[in-house]
């Protein structure tokens, strides 16, 4: 009894030691990169593409007349004269416009537009009078008597008799004459092309740069001076404003350039312009003062169609 007990335990003690050694985990073995089993490609994320800035909206040809506009302050952000926009709106009366009022803001198709004038630069050309042909140059021909002093006569052909010294003398070539000698050249410097459009600026006063263009609370540059100091013009153009008719510039000269650009004086104590004035670089248009500002100081604007631009990218450096 006791001997099959034990063969009994042997069994199960022997079956016990081959279950634990069947349950052991198989060895893992990595694959080479030729396995047939490929890995997926990793994928970069693609660079966000770059955003293009909008070009700027070109202005309509109208516009809605807001609390607080007068007819000089539209026709100044807009790069006009005034009285072409009252011309072209049938107003008679600047101060009669009406809040919400569509103003038309370019010129329409069958208005007449006129050139400033400008000074005569021909150069006369000198012609015979009655518009005769110069006379022809004289022809040699031989001595005739009674030839005019305009026939020439000389020299004479004269006779030598025959000999070897002769013959000579009349085979050998005609030495030819001392070619002049030519004056060095000078290649001359291109000159640096200039749009149509395109102005030469100049400082209209001597000063310091107190205030500068950001283009949100200050449409131009500040520059500070003496009470009574003279305003001159920026470039040459005609005055298409001298007065006090917008709010915050005070006394305030407008110069119309070009078709393009034109240029803002404020401030002034005294103007020395007036409207539809031709007038030249360099030109006094007024005095400096302090009109509607706090100080004695020029307010100074450039206008590219209307849009105030910094001046300090135009003007030249100070010297």
């Amino acid at each position: 009894m006791h001997r099959s007990l034990e063969i009994a335990l042997s069994i199960a003690a022997a079956a016990s030691l081959a279950a634990c050694v069947s349950t052991r985990p198989a060895p893992v073995s990595e694959r080479s990169p030729s396995s047939s089993v490929a890995r997926a490609p990793v994928q970069t994320p693609a660079p966000a593409p770059k955003s293009i800035p909008r070009p700027a909206e070109p202005r309509g040809d109208t516009y809605t007349v807001k609390p607080g506009d007068t007819l000089y302050s539209i026709a100044l952000e807009h790069g006009l004269d005034y009285r072409e926009l009252a011309i072209w709106n049938a107003i008679e009366n600047p101060s009669a416009l009406r809040v919400g009022q569509q103003l038309q803001v370019r010129a329409p198709a069958d208005a007449v537009v006129t050139a400033p004038l400008k000074g005569a630069t021909g150069t006369v050309q000198a012609q015979p009078l009655g518009g005769s042909p110069l006379p022809a140059s004289p022809t040699p021909s031989a001595a005739v008597p009674g030839a005019s002093a305009n026939v020439v006569t000389e020299p004479r052909g004269v006779r030598v008799p025959y000999s070897e010294q002769a013959l000579a003398q009349v085979a050998k070539p005609p030495a030819s004459p001392p070619a002049a000698a030519e004056p060095p050249r000078t290649e001359a410097k291109p000159e640096t092309p200039r749009g149509p459009e395109e102005v030469d600026w100049a400082w209209p006063v001597r000063g310091k740069v107190i205030g500068t263009f950001n283009d949100s609370s200050s449409k131009g540059i500040a520059i500070a001076g003496k009470l009574g100091q003279p305003v001159l013009a920026s470039a040459p153009g005609r005055v298409i404003f001298s007065g006090t008719g917008i709010r915050g510039f005070g006394k305030l000269v407008v110069i119309k350039h070009n078709n393009t650009y034109l240029s803002v004086y404020a401030h002034n104590s005294e103007l020395s312009v007036k409207e539809g004035q031709n007038v030249t670089k360099g030109q006094k248009i007024a005095e400096m003062g302090n009109t509607d500002a706090d100080r004695v100081k020029l307010h100074f604007e450039i206008r590219r169609l209307g849009k105030p631009v910094d001046p300090l990218k135009l003007l030249p450096s100070p010297a």
